[in-house]
């Protein structure tokens, strides 16, 4: 088995632990996936978000192949070959399954074993031809890719409000069908409807948690076999720069930056 296949192994068994969620702090760069590393975890996962943000892009699909996968290339050279690393790929980007498939074959080039693909506001069934060239180019490649199939029907408000647990399955359904590994619900926060994901979906679901949700314990109670920051990491991040930058220009004082990083431990990581 190559080194990619082995991730990609390591990455599928880090699902398996229902009493012990897969918990995924998003980064965007190299040095917040060396520090994420070295407190601790398991996999790396990036935000799409961040990614953009730090390049002077907008969230949303804004970014072209090329530059998403040379960010995510260096994210993955920067971490130890034993930690595995997972991608939000935003729909693809690509303007449809083939070019999907394009996409799985730079992700795996850029040394990741793992994507998010979303539906947005596309038809299911464009998501899940989507899903399905996805799985096929890793098998093309032999690495089990594991692939998140992401739906916005929570987080966007995609159907009326009696509607959204039923739209949320049946994508669901449709999307683990097309090949799918797991599902990523982002937007839900309410106990009894993440236990309903989780007794209904047929396959590890994905929350996305923040301030306001259950908590890591109280997850995996439930059954929820992955956990993720989203943005919120990111944000928090520039929120100090913002913090940081105000308090300089207002009372010239520098109580923001007192818990940074120590210089030395941050270069010491590379």
């Amino acid at each position: 088995m190559n080194t990619t296949s082995a991730r990609a192994a390591t990455f599928h068994g880090l699902h398996d632990h229902r009493s012990r969620p897969l918990v995924l702090v998003n980064v965007w760069d190299a040095a917040s996936a060396r520090l994420v590393e070295d407190a601790g975890a398991t996999a790396i996962a990036t935000t799409s978000a961040g990614v953009a943000w730090s390049l002077g892009r907008p969230d949303g699909n804004s970014l072209t192949r090329a530059e998403a996968m040379d960010a995510v290339a260096r994210i993955a050279a920067s971490v130890s070959v034993s930690v595995p690393v997972t991608v939000d790929i935003e729909s693809g980007y690509a303007d449809d399954a083939d070019g999907v498939a394009r996409t799985v074959d730079a992700v795996l080039e850029a040394g990741a074993v793992g994507i998010n693909i979303e539906d947005g506001r596309v038809h299911p069934d464009a998501l899940a031809d989507r899903i399905g060239a996805a799985w096929r180019a890793a098998e093309r490649a032999g690495v089990p890719l594991f692939v998140n199939a992401r739906t916005d029907v929570h987080l966007a408000g995609l159907v009326d409000p009696e509607r959204l647990l039923a739209e949320t399955l049946e994508r669901a359904r449709r999307y683990r069908g097309a090949g799918a590994d797991g599902v990523f619900v982002p937007g839900v926060r309410d106990v009894g409807t993440i236990r309903a994901l989780v007794e209904s979906i047929d396959g590890p679901v994905n929350v996305m948690a923040g301030p306001g949700s259950p908590t890591v314990a109280e997850l995996a109670g439930i059954g929820v076999a992955r956990i993720s920051l989203g943005s919120a990491v990111a944000q928090a991040a520039y929120a100090v720069a913002r913090q940081a930058t105000a308090e300089l220009l207002t009372t010239g004082t520098y109580d923001s930056l007192a818990a940074g990083v120590d210089y030395a431990d941050l270069n010491a990581l590379f």
